[in-house]
């Protein structure tokens, strides 16, 4: 008797969402417990489907010194669990040798950021004060010059003044 929930180990089929089962056809009955419909995949899921096949197909599975089938081990196989062990080891060490390499070298990249970024903003520094102190020297050359125009401009015009109070009398 079902309940109408699936047990474990049991698999319930139901229509996939959006579509809707089609109509049976009226005259022939079937006594089918599941029915097969069709699904229809999307563009993309198919080229992904078709090229999972492909790459399946083409690719060969790669097995290299399986032991036989014999219950013994035999006087080669110490040789070839030796020789698979030591490629193992040297894959291993060359992962290790790559990755210490790699972080080396990141780490050298950051530490040569930070010294350049530190040599920039001394130059920065600098730069500014130089700037304040050009600015400082041409302000002071204004300054210098305007006075002594005017101390012209004064010294003229009490020139002028003193040619007139001689002329008056």
């Amino acid at each position: 008797m079902s309940t109408g929930k699936p047990r474990d180990g049991e698999f319930q089929m139901v229509p996939a969402p959006g579509t809707s089962k089609p109509p049976l056809p009226p005259v022939a009955a079937t006594n089918a417990i599941v029915e097969y419909t069709p699904v229809s995949l999307k563009e993309d899921e198919e080229d992904l489907e078709i090229k999972l096949r492909r790459i399946i197909d083409n690719v060969p599975v790669r097995v290299s010194n399986t032991s036989g089938s014999s219950a013994g081990s035999g006087s080669g196989d110490f040789h070839q669990y030796r020789q698979m062990r030591r490629k193992e080891q040297d894959r291993l060490a060359r992962m290790e040798v790559n990755y210490q390499k790699r972080k080396e070298v990141a780490e050298f990249n950051l530490r040569r950021e930070e010294r350049l970024k530190a040599a920039e903003e001394r130059t920065a520094k600098k730069r500014a004060r130089r700037q304040k102190k050009k600015q400082r020297k041409k302000e002071k050359k204004t300054k210098l010059n305007a006075g002594e125009e005017q101390q012209k401009k004064e010294d003229s015009s009490s020139d002028g003044d003193s040619d007139n109070d001689e002329a008056a009398p």
